[in-house]
């Protein structure tokens, strides 16, 4: 029973302390990043910061997204498969950040299973590791969340039976999505988007 008040309870902080969010498909996920690439144009301006582990089918979202964007060229990654951002590594990782600097942070979460709708978007900070009952502080200016498995009692084990293949699929489809975002602004208002 104390389990379960406990669960309640951080649930009732979680939700209390995270932005508002909406639930969208890859299509509005697509227009947030457009609409950030709007207000700031300049690659060399943006972080990334990709959260997760490669020890975890669903919570290797985060550094599947970010491997993928720093293969495309983009040149403030934090969290690749190769070094995750993960929650032994986050604060020390996020540290060094500048002030100046737009973050947008990537997460894998938790949560009720849409087929059409994956992603959870927000103007404002995610909570890393609030699902599974970690307390790490908020990061981001902007935030994208993608649901890739179930909420459960037991979170790590929900994650771990994420399937790989629509983890990878939605990956892809974010890193595609933020691709496009910059590439078309940077077509559109002829402002220079370089990696300097």
């Amino acid at each position: 029973m104390a389990f379960v008040v406990k669960r309640a309870k951080l649930r009732k902080t979680f939700n209390e302390e995270q932005p508002h969010r909406d639930k969208v498909d890859i299509r509005g996920a697509a227009e947030f990043f457009a609409d950030i690439a709007k207000r700031h144009p300049v690659r060399s301006q943006m972080v990334f910061v990709c959260i997760g582990t490669d020890r975890s089918t669903g919570d290797s979202f985060g550094p599947w997204v970010g491997t993928m964007l720093s293969e495309q060229g983009w040149p403030f990654v934090i969290g690749t498969l190769e070094n995750p951002c993960d929650a032994n590594h986050y604060e020390a990782a996020v540290a060094g950040i500048p002030s100046h600097r737009t973050v947008v942070a990537i997460d894998a979460c938790l949560g009720t299973m849409d087929p059409r709708c994956h992603y959870l978007i927000a103007r404002g900070p995610l909570l890393p590791g609030r699902a599974a009952g970690r307390s790490l502080p908020p990061i981001g200016d902007y935030s994208l969340g993608c649901i890739v498995a179930p909420m459960s009692i037991k979170p790590y084990s929900s994650l771990q039976q994420a399937s790989l293949f629509e983890v990878m699929g939605m990956a892809r489809a974010v890193a595609e999505a933020i691709h496009a975002a910059w590439n078309r602004e940077s077509a559109e208002s002829g402002v220079l988007t370089d990696y300097v």
